[in-house]
């Protein structure tokens, strides 16, 4: 190998339940992740260690990066001394629950499971990655919709993709996982819509009456919080988006729209700094 330059896609959650608190401090979840055409580049090279570069300066490159952590723990549980050099070209903005982190480490365990020869068996890849975070899993194995439960690495592959444009904005404004772990408004004793159903009857019936069970827990506090939020909520539904949400902790909004012409014009009506993508209908994560 010179070089290998891949991919790596972020997602959406479709609705985002938060159902309960385990003894270990981790919350349960119930989720529908969708891939959507936003990606980060990760570059791979020959080399005699481990190490990375990153286009963006306030992300550490140090063992706090997924990447190099998911390099070295592939590196450990193959019991071998190959490095490479990995170079990430950082487009999926952080903090902004698209799993852009999580995705680029997927990434590298699946690159470098094959340029390593290490073969290691898709359940030792799932712990692996299941160490490296909660997301990571969905990134490794799944092209499409998934359902998961858990902490979000029970998954189901639903093999279905969604009928929807989808347009995913980011207000810039950053917001971390704890914070919003730790400020969500808790309401575990309620009835729980089944999201695994649902979301199977939308892709195969297109019925519109169907989103609106698709609830993202952190939604409210983000957006008492988070104004700028709020508004890009507002500012899509205006532009005749047939549902909006937050996903997965924030701060990226996602729309969900019937024709790429009104998808379009909703990507023109917000402010040119705030970064957005336009994902088709049928979209997944296979290159």
């Amino acid at each position: 190998m010179s070089s290998l330059s891949v991919k790596s896609f972020a997602k959406i959650n479709l609705g985002l339940l938060i159902t309960g608190k385990r003894d270990d401090g981790y919350h349960t979840l119930e989720t529908v992740f969708a891939p959507i055409n936003w990606y980060d580049v990760i570059d791979f090279s020959d080399s005699g260690v481990i190490s990375m570069s990153c286009s963006n300066i306030n992300l550490p490159i140090d063992d706090t990066n997924l990447c190099i952590r998911a390099a070295k723990s592939l590196q450990k549980y193959a019991g071998i001394n190959r490095g490479v050099t990995m170079k990430l070209h950082k487009q999926v903005p952080f903090g902004a629950g698209l799993g852009g982190g999580s995705s680029d480490a997927a990434t590298v365990l699946r690159v470098l499971n094959d340029l390593w020869q290490v073969n290691a068996s898709s359940d030792d890849l799932h712990l692996l990655a299941v160490a490296l975070g909660a997301d990571v899993p969905y990134f490794l194995e799944i092209k499409g919709l998934a359902y998961a439960r858990g902490i979000g690495d029970d998954l189901d592959d639903l093999g279905f993709t969604l009928p929807y444009y989808i347009v995913t904005v980011f207000p810039e404004e950053h917001i971390s996982t704890v914070w919003a772990y730790k400020n969500f408004y808790p309401h575990f004793d309620r009835e729980l819509p089944d999201l695994k159903k649902c979301v199977k009857e939308l892709c195969l019936s297109g019925k519109k009456e169907i989103l609106p069970v698709f609830e993202n827990d952190f939604e409210p506090a983000v957006f008492d919080h988070f104004p700028v939020v709020k508004f890009v909520k507002s500012e899509l539904l205006d532009a005749g988006s047939v549902f909006v949400s937050l996903s997965g902790s924030g701060s990226a909004v996602f729309g969900l729209f019937e024709r790429e012409d009104q998808a379009l014009a909703a990507m023109k009506l917000l402010p040119e700094a705030y970064r957005m993508s336009l994902t088709p209908p049928g979209f997944s994560m296979e290159q």
